[in-house]
C-alpha cells in the first residue's frame, strides 16, 4: 500500500497544526460562525443533533493494521469507544469535543492518516473496489491511479471551492464493485480493440434529492490524459454549476440541463488546451512507480490452494466459508475474507474500540497488515492463506467478527440517521436492529438469498436506498416518521433507479412490509432466481397489491 513522502507527512501535519489556530481563534472571537464553518469543513468536521462528527479518509479503502489500532484509540480516548465506517469507505467518530479535534488530527497523521477532503465543496475522498488487486476479473488495478487522483486533487486551488460536493469512483474490473455508475466522475479500465488499456469515463452521476445514473462522456481515453480529461470536466462544472441554489448544484443536474453531447463539447474544448501542457501528462515512468507502491506479498503459501482442501467438521464454520470468505484470488493459496460489520444488534457498519484493535491484530498475523474498507461497510482483509482460515475464524468468533451474513438481508447499508444526523428526518439505526430482529434465522437469510438491502434516513441518500434491490427512505410527515420503500434498484453493472413500491408505510408497519415482500418473492420466484431477478420479471406490481392489501 501506498506510503508517504516527506511532503505528504509534512502537509498533514502543517493541516493539523493550522486548524489548531484556527479553533483557538474560533474560541476567542476572532473567526467568526461562518468563517470557521468554512474552516472546519475543510477539515472534516461537521456539527451534527448532539455534538460534533468528524469524518476521518480511508482513501480507496485501504488502511494498515497501524492505522487501524489509532482509529480504536481515537475512538477511546475522543469517543464513547466506537466508530462507524461509511459508505464513503471513511470512518466517522460521532462526539470528539472541538477542543480535541486538532489533538487528533496530530495523532492520526503518525500513522499517515487526515481528514481532508471528506467535507465541504472540493473533491471528496476517492473510492475504489475493495478487491482492488486481488479480483480475478480485474482488467488493472485501480488503486495505483486512486493515488495519482488524490495528489492531483488535494490542495488543488481551482477546485477546493466547487459549487458543491464532488465525488470520484475507479474501478479495473469487468464486475462493478464501486458502484462508478453513481458517482460525479466514474473511471472504469477497460480495453480498447487493440487490447491497450485506458480509461472510459462516465459523468454525472449521483444519488440524492435528484438520483441520476451517469453518462459515458469518453469511450476510450489514453492513461496519459487522465488528469487533464478529469481537469477539464471540472472546469467546465466550476464554470457552469450552480452556486445559486444547493439543491441544483451538483454536476449531474448541469449535465442534464446542457445535455450530455453539449457537455462533451465543452469538456472537449477545454481539453484541446489541457492536453498540450506536460504537467498535466501521466506518464508510463509515473504509473509505474505509482504501481510499486501497491506489490503483492513475496512469498507464495507451500500448501493446498484449495478451500475444500481444508477438512474442518464445523457446520458454523463451514457457513461462514459459503458467505465470508471470497475464494478467488490472482494469488494462488490466497483468499479474501469479508469481516461483517453487521452483527446482531449492532448498528450497521459500526465498530468497537476493542474490535479495531482486534482487527488490527488480525490482520498483522493473518493478512499482511492490510485491510480494506467496503462501501457496503464492512471490511476485508485481502491477503488471508487458504491454510489459516480455520484459524482466522477462530480468531473473529472471539471478537464477534465472524456474522456470516455478507450479502444477505442482514448484511444492510444503513446511514446514523435521526440518532445523529441533522439533516435525517427519521431513525434508520432502531428499524435496521427491528429488521435484524425478524430475520435472525440464518436458514431463513441463505433461502432469501443475495439481497441488497440500503436506507437512508433522508433524500441525501448517505445510505444508498436509490440503488437498493429493496431501498428505504425515512420521510417526514407532520412530525411522525413514515418510510417510502423502492425495488429493484442496483449500484453495479446493471445500475437502475429503484422504483417506489406507494405511499410511505408508518413506522410500526416497515417489518410486516418487508415480510411481505420477501414472502412475495419466495412464492413466485422461479428456480434459483434472485430476488433483483424476480423484481425485474414479475415488475413492482405482485408485491404492491399484497404490501397495501389491507389499506
Amino acid at each position: 500500500m501506498y506510503q508517504y513522502n516527506k511532503h505528504d507527512q509534512q502537509s498533514i501535519e502543517q493541516r493539523a497544526a493550522q486548524f489548531r489556530g484556527q479553533v483557538e481563534r474560533f474560541k476567542t472571537g476572532d473567526i467568526d460562525e461562518d468563517e470557521f464553518r468554512a474552516l472546519r469543513l475543510r477539515n472534516g468536521l461537521y456539527y451534527q443533533i448532539h455534538a460534533h462528527m468528524l469524518r476521518i479518509a480511508i482513501p480507496y479503502g485501504v488502511v494498515n493494521a497501524n492505522q487501524m489500532r489509532m482509529f480504536g484509540h481515537i475512538c477511546r480516548t475522543y469517543d464513547k469507544g466506537y466508530g462507524h465506517f461509511t459508505t464513503r469507505q471513511n470512518l466517522q467518530i460521532n462526539w470528539p469535543e472541538l477542543e480535541d479535534v486538532p489533538s487528533i488530527l496530530e495523532e492520526l497523521a503518525t500513522v499517515q492518516v487526515h481528514a481532508i477532503q471528506t467535507s465541504g465543496n472540493c473533491i471528496r475522498n476517492i473510492t475504489s473496489d475493495h478487491l482492488a488487486g486481488i479480483a480475478t476479473d480485474e482488467i488493472e488495478d485501480p488503486r495505483p491511479y486512486c493515488e495519482i487522483l488524490r495528489h492531483w486533487s488535494t490542495f488543488h486551488p481551482e477546485f477546493n471551492w466547487l459549487p458543491r460536493k464532488f465525488k470520484f469512483a475507479v474501478t479495473g474490473a469487468i464486475e462493478d464493485r464501486a458502484a462508478v455508475q453513481w458517482h460525479d466522475i466514474g473511471l472504469r479500465l477497460v480495453k480498447n480493440d487493440d487490447g491497450e488499456v485506458g480509461f472510459q469515463v462516465l459523468v454525472g452521476g449521483g444519488m440524492g434529492r435528484t438520483p441520476v445514473i451517469g453518462k459515458v462522456i469518453c469511450e476510450f481515453l489514453e492513461k496519459r490524459y487522465i488528469k487533464s480529461y478529469v481537469e477539464s470536466i471540472l472546469r467546465v462544472y466550476n464554470l457552469h454549476g450552480r452556486r445559486d441554489n444547493k439543491y441544483k448544484a451538483r454536476i449531474k443536474i448541469l449535465v442534464n440541463a446542457m445535455g450530455i453531447d453539449t457537455f462533451r463539447q465543452e469538456v472537449e474544448a477545454e481539453w484541446e488546451l489541457l492536453k498540450q501542457d506536460p504537467s498535466l501528462w501521466l506518464e508510463q515512468e509515473e504509473i509505474d512507480a505509482m504501481k510499486a507502491q501497491f506489490e503483492h506479498p513475496d512469498e507464495s503459501p507451500k500448501v493446498s490452494s484449495s478451500i475444500e482442501g481444508i477438512a474442518v467438521k464445523d457446520n458454523n464454520y463451514d457457513l461462514w466459508l459459503s458467505r465470508n470468505v471470497e475464494q478467488t484470488h490472482v494469488l494462488d493459496g490466497y483468499c479474501a475474507t469479508f469481516i461483517s460489520l453487521k452483527a446482531q444488534g449492532e448498528a450497521p457498519g459500526d465498530a468497537t474500540s476493542e474490535q479495531m484493535e482486534a482487527i488490527a491484530d488480525i490482520a498483522e498475523k493473518f493478512s499482511r497488515s492490510e485491510i480494506r474498507v467496503t462501501h457496503e461497510q464492512n471490511l476485508v482483509l485481502p491477503y488471508v492463506k487458504t491454510s489459516e482460515l480455520y484459524a482466522l475464524w477462530m480468531e473473529l468468533n472471539k471478537h464477534e467478527l465472524a456474522t456470516p451474513n455478507i450479502g444477505t438481508l442482514n448484511d444492510m447499508i444503513c446511514c446514523p440517521g435521526l440518532d445523529f444526523c441533522s439533516l435525517a428526518n427519521a431513525t434508520t439505526i432502531p428499524l435496521a436492529a427491528a429488521i435484524n430482529e425478524r430475520f435472525n434465522d440464518l436458514d431463513e437469510l441463505h433461502n432469501i438469498g443475495n439481497i441488497k438491502l440500503k436506507m437512508s434516513g433522508c433524500m441525501n441518500a448517505c445510505g444508498h436506498h436509490h440503488a437498493g434491490h429493496i431501498g428505504i427512505l425515512g420521510v417526514d410527515k407532520k412530525g411522525k416518521e413514515w418510510y417510502q420503500i423502492t425495488l429493484g434498484g442496483s449500484a453495479e453493472n446493471d445500475s437502475a433507479l429503484g422504483k417506489r413500491l406507494g405511499p410511505a408505510v408508518k413506522k410500526e408497519e416497515l417489518v410486516g412490509a418487508l415480510d411481505t415482500i420477501l414472502n412475495v418473492y419466495l412464492e413466485k420466484r422461479q428456480q434459483d432466481e434472485s430476488f433483483q431477478e424476480s423484481v425485474n420479471r414479475l415488475g413492482i406490481e405482485p408485491f404492491k397489491e399484497q404490501v397495501y392489501a389491507s389499506h
